[in-house]
């Protein structure tokens, strides 16, 4: 029990520190892109950084839904990120945090930043004799719409990442596959070490 805490904790302070570095990555990149960009291609953007949190969510969605089974098969045929896929299926909890918790809400953070900046770049190119009042109706608007794709798409997705979670978490496997081939980046621990680990040091006891 206290190993499984202490476990959690670590992962969770990883995660943080993870976020942390994340966010700061992001807002620095997205603030500096908008900033120098018109406000018709900054709305583009945040929709784009809307979408990338609907699909991360997605993925963290389907990463608890689906079977290991398939994949199984799919490894006896040697299907290229089969292996990773099953890996992802069993870490689901740590990769269902990074994808939905960090990567998610790193997302909605940052889009609700760059909606503040789009919006007072359409109120400053319309040059209105009230601004404020301007700017507090567009940002209303355009607030409430990054909401209603944001939500709409979320709901679209969770109900697609189960119907569709085999595929999906392939694609991940895929990916991360390509990760380690390429870049020598493992993202996930092998579960399966560690079971047998486990197995042997219960038969270690038992004998003793």
């Amino acid at each position: 029990m206290i190993k499984i805490i202490k476990q959690s904790i670590k992962f969770s302070l990883s995660i943080a520190v993870i976020t942390f570095v994340l966010a700061a990555i992001f807002s620095i990149v997205s603030t500096s892109i908008l900033n120098g960009v018109g406000w018709a291609l900054g709305m583009v953007i945040v929709f784009i950084i809307v979408m990338i949190g609907v699909l991360s969510d997605m993925m963290g969605i389907a990463a608890t839904a689906a079977s290991e089974r398939p994949f199984h098969s799919m490894a006896s045929e040697k299907v290229y990120g089969a292996k990773n896929s099953i890996r992802i299926i069993r870490n689901a909890d740590k990769f269902a945090t990074f994808c939905n918790d960090v990567i998610g809400d790193i997302a909605g953070v940052i889009s609700g930043t760059a909606s503040g900046i789009v919006v007072l770049n359409l109120a400053l190119s319309i040059n209105s004799g009230n601004t404020s009042t301007l700017q507090f109706v567009i940002g209303v608007i355009f607030t409430s719409l990054v909401a209603a794709v944001t939500v709409g798409g979320k709901s679209l997705g969770k109900s697609l990442a189960i119907r569709l979670s085999t595929n999906l978490i392939l694609f991940a496997g895929k990916i991360t596959a390509l990760m380690e081939d390429y870049l020598k980046i493992k993202v996930l621990p092998d579960n399966k070490k560690k079971k047998k680990s486990n197995n042997k040091m219960k038969n270690n006891n038992k004998g003793e």
